[in-house]
């Protein structure tokens, strides 16, 4: 747990200090979240590891909730230093902007993933809002309800297609999520003849307009559009997410026309300890969708049947914004683990 909070909260301070005294802190921030993570991710290598699965970690919670709350500070304390009298000069507030947006999109949105599937009211309620700052509220809904249902088939808008560029899959995902979420919801207070008050989506529109209105009404034009931009950013790195640890990966049909279950074979991997830790086990992503209700210090990793990446989740996302790269490096290792799913084998380190 220490390496957890270690590795999540320390960039979150470097950004509280490149906001208030500018200067190398915001340079600090961002090669913390980029090179220093991308560093010891090479340097430090580590056989894999799984922790006990039955083991009880009494500070995973409170840590997310001190996450969660610290996200909402620092996303207060970047739109007053990117838009606000904070007297930093136009670089250091292009610094202070884009870490924050870094770490919405890699801290904050695992920080609210757990808290979305805790069975704790509050706790999912702390979820949804996070996601509702950034003016993204409604992945809430599409990940719970259709994500984990769909994911790794076509009715899925979060499940990246074989061959389908990245921008080509935001273009899709985006708006694929909003619909399929709020359908769901639909169908699930339909079924228990709910109200259109209590509709999520209500929450996720309804929070939106007032995160604009707010930042409007404090910092003027400036700070509806640094809230864009950190926002945007932030959005753009959860849709990274979700195309990098689903691409290609199909669940095959049964005689009967649904899916396969859910399996380990079904998500992409990354074993690398230190953007691990800095993402709450993200990367350990087949054993979450095999079994969600798992916290994520427990999450377990096999190389012998979870596909497992070339490089690391960070690098890997870089190597997305290239799409013919990408594919040249993706496709062939999609279809192993594809032709191994249809015969029924386990696809031994087809993908390292």
């Amino acid at each position: 747990m220490i390496a957890f909070a270690i590795a999540t909260s320390m960039p979150m301070i470097l950004i509280g200090f490149a906001a208030i005294s500018g200067g190398a802190w915001g340079w600090l921030a961002v090669g913390y979240i980029t090179i220093l993570v991308f560093v010891m991710d090479r340097l430090i290598a580590r056989p894999l590891e799984n922790a006990d699965p039955e083991a009880e970690f009494p500070g995973a919670t409170p840590l997310l909730i001190g996450l969660g709350l610290g996200h909402f500070a620092l996303l207060a304390l970047a739109l007053w230093a990117v838009a606000g009298q904070s007297g930093l000069t136009p670089v250091e507030k292009a610094l202070v902007a884009i870490s924050s947006a870094l770490v919405i999109g890699q801290i904050s949105h695992p920080v609210a993933h757990e808290l979305i599937h805790r069975p704790a009211r509050t706790l999912r309620l702390v979820g949804r809002l996070i996601y509702t700052s950034i003016l993204f509220g409604h992945h809430a809904s599409a990940h719970l309800k259709v994500h984990h249902v769909h994911v790794a088939s076509r009715s899925d808008p979060s499940s990246a297609r074989i061959g389908e560029g990245f921008y080509r899959f935001v273009a899709r995902a985006w708006p694929g999520e909003f619909r399929a979420g709020r359908q769901a919801e639909s169908r699930f207070l339909a079924g228990r003849n709910g109200r259109i008050r209590r509709h999520p989506y209500t929450l996720y529109l309804g929070g939106a307009v007032v995160m604009l209105a707010l930042s409007g009404l404090i910092f003027g034009g400036n700070g509806v559009a640094a809230l864009g931009f950190v926002a945007g950013y932030a959005q753009l790195q959860i849709l990274m997410s979700d195309y990098v640890q689903h691409y290609g990966l199909r669940r095959t049909t049964r005689a009967d026309g649904r899916p396969e279950p859910v399996g380990p074979q079904h998500s992409w991997n990354a074993p690398h300890w230190a953007s691990s830790a800095m993402t709450l086990n993200a990367p350990r992503h087949s054993d979450h969708h095999v079994r969600p209700a798992r916290p994520y210090p427990a999450l377990q990793l096999s190389g012998d049947t979870m596909p497992l990446l070339p490089y690391s989740l960070p690098v890997m996302a870089v190597l997305a914004l290239v799409p013919p790269l990408w594919r040249r490096i993706m496709d062939p290792r999609a279809a192993r683990w594809r032709d191994q799913d249809t015969s029924g084998g386990t696809g031994h380190n087809l993908a390292v």
